[in-house]
């Protein structure tokens, strides 16, 4: 009961990359930065092991970019020539590549880290894919000239990562989109068919997440106007409830999301955020068991799982560390005081 997780991303050490960014350079090549991935996977998995989480993730140490870790393995996309662009509605400018032509996989994308994490851990093991949605709100089209359509080949493609990942011995597939939050009209006109393209014929869990972003300015940012009380949950739970999808992982901790929201998504699996990722405050064990208890008003105990609210790449090591740490020791507290 109350299996502590994450939603997947965490800090790269410093002598990997670049700290306390989302976009981070390199700090080597090759095969020296080959090995540099693997050590910081390994690192991560022993860490998340240690605080005491029951599902955790290669923490997507051998990705620059939640999206762009997927995309440099896609043939039709233009690198070279980056456009700058504005994403989640405009809400901040990125860099980004161009889809130029038909596409493809060049070949496996996650099977290093993903094989790496299943050698050594036994815990149940999560691998994070871009959503179909939130890819084609991180690229600029210069080929499909149609939003659908690109999801649906991106999703694809995403299908066909997504099964071998799960001959790899993944337990649990998640899809992150949080365009989802930012484009709620076209979650049910062609963003939850893109998603189930891109789980058909899984049998391992699958997971959408679903947050309103990193904790970097422009997120942060974005927030404040949005009032006393966030509904975008209240606009596509429903539309995820009568999904195919087994799991919905969501932002609670710290926000201001009617805790009610939850009781749409009845029949999945619920990942609560209860770590709050744009704030440096470490929780206590004593608010993570608070935040499940006032889940629990809506969401039974047997799906209800305490997570992060999302990722946390640009956060300082230390922090996310003691973060995960309370989030096993609140879902422990929970379990004692809503055991039953």
């Amino acid at each position: 009961m109350f299996e502590p997780t994450l939603a997947g991303s965490l800090p790269k050490p410093a002598w990997l990359a670049e700290t306390h960014k989302l976009w981070p350079q390199w700090k080597s090549a090759g095969d020296e930065l080959r090995d540099a991935k693997a050590d910081a996977t390994l690192l991560w998995l022993k860490l998340q092991e240690d605080a005491g989480l029951a599902i955790v993730s290669d923490g997507e140490q051998s990705r620059q970019h939640f999206v762009h870790g997927f995309l440099e393995a896609v043939e039709g996309i233009d690198f070279e020539h980056k456009v700058k662009m504005g994403i989640r509605n405009n809400r901040y400018d990125a860099m980004v590549p161009q889809v130029v032509g038909e596409l493809r996989l060049k070949g496996r994308v996650h099977q290093a880290e993903a094989r790496l994490a299943r050698a050594h851990t036994e815990r149940k093991l999560k691998i994070t894919l871009p959503g179909p949605m939130t890819i084609v709100d991180t690229v600029a089209d210069r080929f499909y000239g149609d939003k659908a359509k690109m999801a649906m080949a991106f999703a694809g493609l995403l299908n066909q990562e997504a099964h071998a990942l799960q001959a790899d011995g993944v337990d649990v597939i998640q899809f992150d989109e949080p365009a989802f939050n930012v484009f709620m009209d076209e979650v049910t006109v062609w963003g939850i068919d893109a998603l189930h393209r891109a789980i058909d014929g899984l049998t391992c869990t699958t997971a959408v997440h679903i947050c309103y972003g990193y904790g970097i300015a422009a997120n942060v940012d974005w927030k404040k106007t949005l009032g006393q009380e966030w509904r975008q949950y209240e606009k596509i739970f429903p539309a995820l409830a009568a999904s195919r999808i087994d799991q919905v992982s969501l932002e609670c901790a710290g926000s201001q999301v009617p805790a009610e929201l939850m009781a749409l998504l009845a029949g999945k699996d619920v990942l609560v955020g209860v770590i709050d990722v744009a704030s440096d405050r470490v929780e206590t064990p004593e608010e993570v068991a608070d935040t499940i208890g006032r889940a629990l008003q809506f969401v039974a105990r047997e799906r209800l799982f305490p997570c992060t609210n999302c990722g946390m790449a640009p956060m300082d090591q230390s922090i996310a560390r003691r973060k995960l740490e309370a989030l096993a020791k609140g879902a422990q507290l929970a379990r004692q005081r809503y055991g039953g």
